[in-house]
């Protein structure tokens, strides 16, 4: 495991036993780690496991899903064997989590204030009257006007970008490690999405954060983490820092995301797209998984999976076209 990371994956397998026998190879296979004050992001299309090794970190699968295989440690300490008592004190504490969409991650029949006070009062073990304080001071830390009376208001009382907000407060109120994002953005509109992707890059670096980002928006990745992760089929298929990646794209599947970018120099009709759509992780192809939608497919692609290769300084791909790359370097 990498020395003093915040987060450290190692060979992580989550999958969902389904009632047919089938069996939903949902992550298989996923490494990674965080260093502390460092921004990474998870990129893929839906369907490709990035929400699920999220999910996994914190230990939220439920049946049929079962983490089967794979260290999860934070700050050095190995999570896998602690019971749900013990993650729940980790939860919230440690480690924090924003949800995609705030308006079902937050409680409808209890006030913005109820909410944060709840999680001060248990894991700061503040008094009423403190946390109450504590929860309007954090309100107005991520930018929300007339904090005194939010905490008095539901969630439905407030907009997207503000329940999103407030989500970040109550992240944040524990003074985390590491923050995950699910795709944080997804519901908003442009301008609030920048917004609140600032503000999420802002509260990193004044509280030290580790901020593990998902999302299927190369775009956001481009102005917001210093490493990617792109995820395919359940397996990271490419990773790198991310200058490197986007001015020197390796993967098929990689190329084919970056081609759906609009491109301010150019004026096209259409934009690229990738045929095909992202197998179910209970009929994955043989071979690589990418291998039915992927342009350069060859016939061992049909039939062996590659192995992630490091084809240039902490770049690594999971590519056929790249498996003798490495040697040559």
């Amino acid at each position: 495991m990498k020395k003093h990371a915040v987060l450290d994956v190692a060979q992580l397998k989550t999958y969902f036993y389904l009632n047919n026998g089938q069996v939903a190879k949902a992550v298989d296979g996923v490494s990674l780690s965080i260093s502390p004050g460092e921004t990474v992001a998870i990129v893929g299309e839906s369907g490709s496991g990035k929400s699920i090794t999220a999910l996994s970190i914190m230990k939220l699968i439920n049946k049929p899903g079962r983490i089967v295989n794979g260290e999860i440690a934070l700050n050095g300490k190995e999570m896998q064997a602690l019971s749900e008592k013990q993650m729940t004190g980790i939860r919230g504490n440690d480690i924090a989590m924003i949800f995609q969409e705030p308006m079902t991650a937050l409680n409808p029949v209890f006030t913005i204030g109820n909410q944060i006070t709840e999680i001060l009062r248990k894991h700061k073990k503040m008094n009423k009257k403190d946390a109450q304080a504590k929860a309007i001071h954090l309100l107005k830390t991520v930018g929300i006007p007339r904090a005194e009376e939010i905490i008095h208001e539901y969630p439905h009382q407030l907009s997207g970008g503000m329940r999103q907000r407030v989500m970040i407060a109550m992240a944040i109120s524990c003074d985390p490690k590491l923050l995950i994002a699910d795709e944080p953005t997804t519901a908003l509109d442009v301008t609030i999405q920048a917004q609140i992707l600032d503000l999420m890059l802002e509260m990193k670096e004044k509280f030290h954060m580790a901020l593990l980002l998902i999302t299927h928006d190369l775009g956001v990745v481009s102005e917001y983490a210093d490493r990617v992760l792109v995820m395919y089929g359940g397996q990271i298929v490419e990773q790198a820092k991310t200058k490197e990646l986007l001015r020197h794209t390796k993967h098929p599947y990689t190329q084919g995301l970056m081609q759906s970018l609009p491109k301010l120099d150019e004026d096209v009709d259409r934009l690229g797209t990738i045929k095909g759509m992202v197998p179910p992780a209970y009929n994955f192809p043989a071979g690589c998984r990418f291998s039915s939608r992927c342009p350069f497919v060859m016939d061992k692609c049909k039939v062996s999976n590659p192995e992630l290769t490091e084809i240039d300084t902490d770049h690594f791909v999971r590519c056929h076209l790249y498996e003798n790359a490495g040697d040559e370097s």
